[in-house]
Formats: C-alpha cells, sequence, structure tokens
C-alpha cells in the first residue's frame, strides 16, 4: 500500500501554517507589554511559514487517492516533531533558549503536556515567551491537529484517518456522525472549561495573564508555570482548589462531558472508568494526607489534606503542579504518587500515562490468569462495561503496556549510562513517558532538566512525544513494514 505523499505534503503544510497563526496571541500580549523584539520573534515565524504553506498548496496538486490509517500515522508523527522544532524558534530567535536542542526540549515539553523544563529562572523571562510556555500546552492538550481536523474538509481532505492516530485511550469514538463535528464540540467544552477557570482564578486575585496562562496548564494537564516556585507561588488554599478541581476535570473522558449534557449525568456517573478514576483519587489522597500528617510533614489535618489531594491530583492527571517539594516526603507517600505515574487520565481526555481504563484491563487480565490457573477447561472471557472485550482489543492494550514499560526501562538505562543516580534515571523516565514532569531526587519538584547532556535531553524529547502519541504512532515510523509498498 503507498503512502498518499502529495496529501501528506499539503496536510503538512496546512499544519506548520497553523502553527505559525497559533503564535499571533503571543506576539500580541508581547505587544501589549511593549516587548517589540519577542513581537519580531513569534511574526518572524509566522510570516514565512504563511508564505511557504502557501506556495507548497500551489505547486503541489491535490491528490485523488483518499488517506489510509497509514497515511495518517505518518501526518501525525511528522506533524507533532515539525510543531516542536517550529514552537522551539521563538525562544532560539529571542534569544530565552538561543541551544536549539534546549528550545526543542522546552517545547516538546509544552507541546505533550509534559511540563518538564530546561529554565532555571523563568520568571525573568518576557510575557509573551512565558504565554507562549503555556499555550503550548493548551495546544498540544487536546490535540495540535485536532484544531487541523476542523478545517480538513473544507481543504478537501478526510479528517479520520489523522483522527485516528491523533486521539489518546483504546476506547475513541465519534459523539456525532461527522469526525469535524466532534472535534468542535470537543474543543466548545475545552474553551468553555479554559475561560471558567480563568475568571474563577481572578476572583482569587490573580491578574487576567496568570489566571490564563495558569488556565492554559490546567486544563491541558501541563504544568508549565509563571513563577519558579509552580502554583506554589500564590499560597492560597482557594487557588490550589480551583486549579485541584479542573485537573480533576481535564483527567476525565471528554467524550462524557457530551454524552452527559445530552443524555443525563447518569451517562458520567456510571462510567466504570469514571468511578475507578474518582476511586483513585479518593484512595490514594486518604493515604498520604494520614500519612504525612502522622509522620509530622504538616501540623494539621486540613494543611495535610490541602497538599495531599493537590499532588495526587497533578501527579495522577499528569499535570505536574507542585505546591510542595514532595521529594522531601516520607518514603510511603512518594511510593504513592510514584504508582500514580503509571496510571494517568481517563482515555479520550488531556491526561497522559498507561490510562485508567488499560490499569483495569490489566487487572482483569490478571484475574482471569487466576482463575484459568484453578479451573483449566473453563472459558473466562474479559468484559468491561457488559460488553465482552474482543481479543485483539485485549492484545492491543496487553502490548501496549509491555511496550510502555520496556521503554521505560530502555530510557532508564540509557539515562545512567550519561552517569546519573538510578531514581533520577528512572523517574525521568516515567515522568517523560507518562508526561509528568517532575520526578524524584535531581529531577525533583524544586529543580530542572537543564543539567542533562544534549544526547538524553533529545532522548527524553522524543519519549515525551512518544508517550503522548501513545508509542505505537511514532514507533510505526521505525518499522521497515511501514515503509514497504507491497504490505
Amino acid at each position: 500500500m503507498y503512502l498518499n505523499y502529495r496529501g501528506i505534503v499539503r496536510v503538512i503544510a496546512i499544519f506548520s501554517a497553523v502553527m505559525g497563526i497559533a503564535m499571533l496571541p503571543s506576539a500580541l500580549v508581547s505587544l501589549v507589554y511593549r516587548e517589540f523584539d519577542t513581537v519580531l520573534s513569534f511574526t518572524g515565524v509566522t510570516i514565512p511559514l504563511c508564505i511557504l504553506a502557501i506556495l507548497i498548496l500551489k505547486l503541489v496538486k491535490p491528490s485523488p487517492v483518499p488517506f489510509k490509517i497509514r497515511d495518517g500515522f505518518l501526518i501525525v508523527s511528522f506533524c507533532w516533531i515539525a510543531a516542536s522544532a517550529i514552537s522551539s524558534l521563538p525562544y532560539v530567535i529571542s534569544g530565552t533558549i538561543p541551544n536549539f536542542i534546549d528550545a526543542f526540549f522546552e517545547s516538546a515539553s509544552g507541546l505533550s503536556t509534559t511540563g518538564s523544563s530546561v529554565l532555571s529562572n523563568i520568571e525573568i523571562l518576557p510575557k509573551g515567551i512565558l504565554f507562549w510556555r503555556c499555550f503550548t500546552h493548551w495546544l498540544g492538550g487536546l490535540g495540535i491537529l485536532f484544531i487541523a481536523i476542523a478545517l480538513l474538509p473544507a481543504l478537501g481532505f478526510d479528517g479520520q484517518a489523522v483522527a485516528a492516530a491523533e486521539l489518546t485511550g483504546p476506547t475513541f469514538s465519534k459523539i456525532m456522525p461527522k469526525i469535524t463535528n466532534t472535534a468542535r464540540a470537543m474543543y466548545v467544552i475545552y474553551i468553555t472549561f479554559t475561560l471558567t477557570e480563568t475568571v474563577l482564578l481572578m476572583f482569587g486575585g490573580l491578574s487576567w495573564f496568570d489566571a490564563l496562562t495558569h488556565s492554559f496548564s490546567t486544563i491541558a494537564t501541563g504544568g508549565f508555570s509563571n513563577y519558579n516556585s509552580s502554583a506554589a507561588h500564590f499560597d492560597s488554599a482557594y487557588v490550589d482548589g480551583i486549579i485541584t478541581f479542573f485537573m480533576i476535570l481535564a483527567g476525565i473522558n471528554f467524550n462524557l462531558y457530551y454524552l452527559g449534557v445530552s443524555h443525563g449525568i447518569r451517562e458520567i456517573t456510571r462510567d466504570r472508568e469514571f468511578r475507578t478514576y474518582i476511586s483513585i483519587i479518593g484512595i490514594s489522597t486518604a493515604l498520604v494526607t494520614i500519612h504525612t500528617y502522622f509522620s509530622g510533614v504538616f501540623s494539621t489535618i486540613g494543611e495535610s489534606f490541602r497538599y495531599s489531594i493537590f499532588q495526587c491530583v497533578s501527579v495522577l492527571t499528569t499535570t505536574g503542579y507542585c505546591t510542595a517539594d514532595f521529594d522531601l516526603w516520607p518514603a510511603f507517600t512518594k511510593m504513592i504518587l510514584f504508582l500514580l505515574f503509571f496510571v494517568g487520565g481517563c482515555s479520550s481526555s488531556t491526561g497522559g500515562g498507561i490510562k485508567v481504563i488499560r490499569v483495569l484491563v490489566v487487572f482483569k487480565l490478571i484475574k482471569r490468569g487466576i482463575l484459568v490457573r484453578l479451573h483449566p477447561n473453563a472459558i473466562v472471557k474479559v468484559k468491561f462495561k457488559d460488553r465482552i472485550l474482543s481479543i485483539d482489543t485485549v492484545q492491543s492494550i496487553a502490548g501496549f503496556v509491555f511496550l510502555y514499560m520496556f521503554i521505560l526501562t530502555l530510557t532508564t538505562v540509557l539515562i545512567t549510562l550519561g552517569g546519573h543516580d538510578f531514581t533520577t534515571a528512572l523517574t525521568a523516565a516515567a515522568s517523560s513517558i507518562g508526561n509528568i514532569g517532575p520526578g524524584f531526587n535531581a529531577v525533583g519538584p524544586t529543580v530542572n532538566y537543564g543539567f542533562f547532556q544534549a544526547p538524553i535531553k533529545l532522548l527524553l524529547s522524543f519519549v515525551m512525544i512518544a508517550g503522548r502519541l501513545e508509542i505505537f504512532t511514532l514507533l510505526m515510523l521505525l518499522s521497515p513494514r511501514f515503509w514497504n509498498p507491497n504490505r
């Protein structure tokens, strides 16, 4: 099966123009704050990209061949890598991050909603750059290509093949007959959450700029902040509560919101993945609250609950915000947080990680293995939501989890080759593939990733992108079978 190269080139051209246009709000912010040099850092990228896209669309004729799934995987992978490279240009041009590899790492971290950073003093950066950092989270949270998908039909493309490779979780389904309508519905919800959180944060005393940028990071479960101390800068229980609430919302399957509005709230509350997700938050918060209180980390149970729920939700949803240095907490609480690294949010949410639904299926597979050993002749089906899962679905989920752990292990080994300690290497790898941000030891919540060697930064950049695309999408490009036209 041949790849639709003409169609792929045209879509990437359109996508590059979209990325360039997406820099205009940051240029406007720079203009408002009279950062004229920074304005040029954004417009100097936007204008050439738009001109180049127009030339490509003029020179490369449309292909009569419709997109296939293979084309979709190639488009998504190339677009995410290109987006990270394009997004890094304002950092380099403005001199904020003059080293391209560092800038690429920062951009990949932003777009993949990981939140890891190479910057040590964030507060001295221009407002336009700070806005762009958090806006890259917002662009990547629901999927950069979701924006393009909504535009593709008007330009003569079918967005279904692209959507199949872009969206996260094993249970994605269209909530409307057309994928473009689904994309628009998702963005209505996404924008509504963002604006609502912004207004509520402003009620808590935040400026419009701080409220909006932190809403970008929260709804996208990213974690970039305008302050060196992250969300702890505000030292407000109200702000902590608002951010925690919206982190929880962002970690829920976005399809459920549409179904909840159209069919009633029971569509949300009876969903098995949702109930498990809320239960994990409750149990982990209770364990961390009790242990941090009785171990003397906090003086009151209320204070312990405030910081514990924030940190548990932040790690589970893979947001990565910090209001306390959890690297100094007792080993038991750190272990609870580390286990949350591997769970993540729900399918079709902005959260990363393995996803709650996959964790549930893995436990069902373990249960099935026990029953089969007890009753060798029994036929035990794996069920979810009263439906029997097909063998292909179960194998796909099991394969994903195995591959996830394999890449985590391999990345850890490669980081240790750079002379870094095991805890730093393991948590940096887990944080990157899970799109979380902070880890432990040298990559703890009060430090950054700037000390890593350039090859490790590049490695982690691609691991972050692979984690955001759920591994298979990016990994397929390394397979000779993918490029073989006869397969």
